[in-house]
């Protein structure tokens, strides 16, 4: 299996953890959400933080195969395209990942701060609890998946 491979086979996997992880925080929500005050402050940042998961996670999942054929094609037969093309998407990528790092990290410190400041057990607590849980996540997946995109770019740059 080449470098290609590899990533794009990585990144559908990663996709489908986006959707586990989405599928498991809005199974938390729907069973917890009556139990007290605190899940049902949990429940919002749970879910929309797993509907942005699913449409990542899904999108990539669906695209990865098709993004594969294309690249492979672009090697084999038309690599100038990597510079004008592939290897300026990548470097777009990295930046997102950069820039979705401090948000990342901004929304988990908010929920961080909630679940400290907010009076106990209140619904603003689990909504910090909720927002903190989804942020760190979403901060560790695309963790990964950045770590995967610069090995990418870099064998891309060494074609």
């Amino acid at each position: 299996m080449n470098t290609a491979e590899t990533y794009f086979h990585a990144e559908r996997w990663g996709g489908l953890m986006f959707v586990a992880v989405a599928v498991t925080a809005i199974a938390v929500a729907a069973w917890t959400w009556r139990h007290s005050a605190f899940w049902r402050g949990a429940a919002g940042p749970l879910v929309l933080a797993a509907l942005v998961q699913l449409g990542v996670g899904g999108s990539v999942w669906w695209r990865s195969p098709q993004d594969l054929a294309r690249v492979q094609h672009i090697v084999a037969n038309e690599r100038v395209r990597l510079g004008i093309e592939e290897i300026p998407r990548m470097q777009v990528v990295m930046n997102e990942f950069a820039r979705n790092r401090w948000i990342e990290f901004a929304l988990a410190a908010a929920g961080i701060l909630l679940v400290i400041l907010a009076p106990q057990s209140s619904v603003w607590q689990g909504a910090g609890a909720g927002l903190a849980v989804q942020a760190a996540m979403i901060f560790l997946l695309d963790g990964s998946a950045e770590r995967r995109a610069a090995g990418y770019l870099s064998w891309l740059q060494s074609l």
